[in-house]
């Protein structure tokens, strides 16, 4: 790495954590903290909702996807949209006339204390392991550029962003986020343009090369079965569908999000831009991603084979190899705006669920005062377990696939119980009990049967959050029925 890339590097991570860190104030209260003030654009608030989309698991696993395979994980992308609809016609004016930052009262109000303490459990495993993968990632480029042991940059990356995340509060993390985003679409578009300029035979060689792999067409969206069982298109997009109407309707990261926007209309445009803006920018990485397979077909003595292996290795691999000096350090200071959005994002929202469904609770009558140190403490305690997991990560092979089960896993059918409060009245508490007990079991069988060593679910690890889903809805809907006769 030449000095001018450590240079570039250090001054724009440097200056994202300078950044938000500018947004101390000594006397902030607690609901500046949690809600930015409710003072921001949409448009600010929109690019800090696809930042937190493009996180590094994008920027470094959707090109080791393409690589090593196909776009099939693209699917995900074209499911937002129905997300982005449903966020902006039903799901912000609904948060925002509850009155609570926390995206699980609303729980608590439908089926008591159990509730709102399961989801918000869920949601932060989930994120736990979320910021796990994206440090895991953020130290990845690092070793390969510079040597540097992937212990040491996960450990340094998480203080960086827990300082800011600490001092400045979600204001901080969203003014970040919007930067951020900027720069890691600029620096994947320089990335491309070099890649399809440094083919041998011209830039269209990209596109004859991928099509017509020996592995199959590496734009192929997958296959159109109905088999469940492998990660074909339908089941990538059932699995999208699901997934992102959980983070638009019961995610905190979400919900905080709608409560920081200026008023409802600045809030529903940031739901429809944030996620609108990801499908281009996810393409634009798979795009990366079949150009690197072609780029190294056509010069296969460039890529050794022990980083061929590892295809999460493969883009951060080219970026120290084949971009021009300068560029380097802008590429890697992308992938780690990427990454700093995204786990500043989990850190300041968890914090945020430990104190309003956990800590406020239980210890009563503390001042606001105490309520922002408890939330900067709980920024530290998150951001450390988030190391941890990213250190247990070093060992995966593919950070999409580990990501996307992990997620599905601990989402435990979240989507479902809200479901089930928000589309039914009749439902009581012991039937969504019932319901949340019957998922559970349906995902534990799903996730973890060949551990078990139960009968095969004979569906892929993906859909347990779906079927956790419509478990949850259907036995909590059916017992209603069944056993409430009340009229």
């Amino acid at each position: 790495m030449q000095t001018i890339d450590l240079i570039v590097f250090l001054v724009f991570t440097g200056g994202v954590v300078l950044m938000g860190a500018s947004f101390f104030k000594k006397g902030s209260s607690a609901k500046d903290f949690t809600r930015a003030g409710g003072s921001l654009p949409g448009w600010v608030v929109g690019m800090s909702i696809f930042a937190t989309y493009v996180s590094s698991i994008s920027y470094i696993g959707y090109p080791g996807k393409a690589f090593a395979s196909n776009w099939n994980a693209f699917v995900f992308s074209l499911s937002i949209p129905i997300a982005s609809y449903f966020a902006a016609k039903y799901f912000v004016p609904f948060y925002r006339q509850s009155g609570s930052v926390s995206a699980y009262a609303f729980l608590e109000e439908k089926f008591g204390k159990w509730a709102r303490l399961y989801a918000s459990a869920c949601y932060l495993l989930t994120q736990i392991a979320r910021m796990g993968s994206i440090l895991y990632l953020l130290a990845v480029p690092m070793y390969i550029l510079m040597g540097w042991n992937m212990h040491v940059v996960i450990i340094l990356t998480t203080v960086a962003i827990i300082f800011y995340s600490m001092l400045g509060g979600l204001k901080a993390v969203i003014w970040a986020d919007a930067i951020q985003g900027i720069i890691l679409i600029g620096g994947a578009l320089l990335c491309l343009v070099i890649l399809f300029f440094s083919m041998p035979e011209g830039p269209m060689q990209i596109f004859d090369l991928a099509i017509n792999s020996p592995q199959g067409n590496k734009f192929s969206l997958g296959e159109f079965t109905s088999d469940l069982s492998t990660s074909t298109f339908w089941v990538c997009l059932i699995y999208g569908i699901f997934i992102n109407l959980q983070n638009y309707g019961i995610d905190q990261n979400y919900v905080q999000r709608y409560h920081a926007a200026k008023d409802e209309k600045s809030a529903r445009f940031s739901a429809l831009f944030g996620g609108y803006l990801f499908i281009p920018v996810s393409a634009l990485f798979f795009l990366i991603g079949s150009a690197l397979y072609s780029y190294y077909t056509a010069n296969p003595d460039l890529l050794p084979q022990e980083i061929a292996q590892k295809p999460d290795y493969v883009f951060p691999y080219f970026i120290v190899n084949g971009l021009p000096v300068g560029l380097r350090g802008l590429l890697i200071a992308s992938i780690f705006a990427a990454g700093m959005s995204t786990v500043s994002t989990s850190v300041t929202s968890a914090a945020t669920i430990i104190l309003t469904d956990y800590y406020a609770p239980l210890v009563k009558g503390k001042t606001d005062r105490h309520h922002v140190f408890v939330l900067r403490l709980s920024s530290f305690i998150v951001g450390i377990l988030g190391a941890i997991v990213a250190i247990a990560m070093l060992s995966v092979e593919s950070i999409i696939d580990a990501w996307w089960k992990l997620s599905s896993i601990f989402s435990g059918g979240m989507l479902g119980l809200f479901l089930l409060g928000y589309l039914s009245r009749r439902v009581r508490n012991i039937d969504a009990a019932i319901g949340v007990i019957c998922g559970v079991i349906v995902i534990g069988w799903i996730s973890a049967a060949q551990w078990l060593g139960l009968p095969a679910s004979g569906v892929h690890e993906y859909l347990a959050i779906v079927f956790g889903t419509i478990v949850i809805f259907l036995v909590g809907f059916l017992c209603a029925k069944l056993f409430n006769r009340k009229k």
